[in-house]
């Protein structure tokens, strides 16, 4: 009996040990996520939101972005003013932000962005889940 419970003891802690190793390998796997930001000044309205903004929009979403704010009201409270229009689109990690802003589909419509306005767009790598 003794031999049995001793048995069955290691078994235990072997396997908690290695559930524990697979928990600790998942969790080492989740990328965080990634977010676009963009700095926008519209130089031709009419041609910004009839051109660009539907081409943009379809864009990000065939490549898998999602928009968390998209030109509304800015505040500066300490440094130099925002651009006028600022639009933040978050991604699953860094590699499908970068894959988007790669394709030709994206690189196609921030063309037609660049005919109406200025923009800086740049990424971010987001705090790991």
């Amino acid at each position: 009996m003794n031999r049995t419970v001793t048995v069955g003891l290691g078994m235990l802690v072997a396997g908690a040990a290695l559930g524990a190793a697979a928990v600790q390998t998942l969790y080492a796997q989740a990328k965080p996520p990634a977010f676009q930001i963009v700095e926008v000044t519209v130089n031709d309205q009419d041609g910004f939101s009839k051109e660009f903004l539907p081409a943009i929009a379809k864009v990000h979403q065939e490549v898998g972005g999602k928009f968390l704010a998209r030109g509304g009201k800015t505040v500066s409270f300490q440094g130099a003013p925002p651009a006028p229009r600022i639009v933040l689109i978050q991604y699953d990690n860094m590699e499908k932000l970068q894959a988007a802003l790669g394709s030709a589909a994206m690189k196609s419509a921030v063309a037609v962005g660049n005919k109406y306005a200025t923009q800086r767009i740049y990424g971010v790598e987001g705090l790991a889940p």
